[in-house]
């Protein structure tokens, strides 16, 4: 779909990881690409105590192609050492200024995984003039209660494909016998319930305005 650049939305979208995206708000994203919005990915590390670094990011690469991504930013710090500091709040106002994002998704920060906590805290500094930024979940996001819902119901399989993208980490879920794409799918199925459709994405708003 091709829009008038005047009635483009640009989106930043930003993980710890590689698959942090994809999991928390691949679905939201593939609507905005899909309707002709323009979508940037900001991911901090290669993810490399999860497996080879030079994998993940060529797999991150094929997930961003699936989500129709503009642009995939790499924040360059170590795996599980993302400090909460002016140097990482500096570095993501850098791709803001560079971006100008109406929407920015980005994990909550009430999660167990160090790296992703640091991040949403250090993305609520640096994205303090942005209008809407909303909080996406994961498997270690804890007390997180959505009041912004998305129905991903037709894009969950292009969704689940993204997360696919990521082979090396499709079975790493930290529950045995269970895939990613059992996740994604238990997953949408219940924030769909909340919001009253099929299947869904849940978000919990920093700031948020409705057009």
């Amino acid at each position: 779909m091709t829009l008038e650049d005047s009635n483009r939305i640009r989106i930043l979208a930003l993980g710890a990881h590689p698959d942090d995206i994809e999991a928390g708000c691949g679905g939201a994203l593939l609507r905005y690409s899909k309707q002709g919005h323009q979508v940037f990915l900001m991911i901090m590390t290669e993810g490399e105590l999860g497996g080879n670094a030079r994998v993940r990011t060529a797999e991150q690469g094929d997930a961003a192609k699936i989500l129709g991504a503009d642009k995939v930013y790499w924040g360059g710090y170590p795996d599980t050492a993302i400090p909460n500091d002016r140097g990482l709040v500096q570095k993501i106002e850098r791709v803001v200024q560079e971006v100008a994002p109406h929407v920015i998704f980005v994990h909550f920060h009430d999660d167990t995984h160090q790296d992703h906590r640091h991040l949403a805290m250090s993305t609520v500094s640096a994205t303090r003039y942005i209008k809407n930024v909303l909080f996406y979940e994961g498997p270690t996001t804890q007390h997180f209660s959505p009041t912004v819902f998305v129905d991903i119901g037709a894009v969950l399989d292009e969704k689940i494909k993204a997360l696919q993208a990521h082979a090396s980490q499709v079975n790493k879920t930290n529950v045995e016998g269970l895939s990613i794409v059992e996740v994604t799918k238990s997953a949408a199925h219940f924030r769909g319930i909340q919001g009253r459709v099929k299947n869904a994405e849940g978000f919990v708003p920093l700031r948020m305005f409705i057009p």
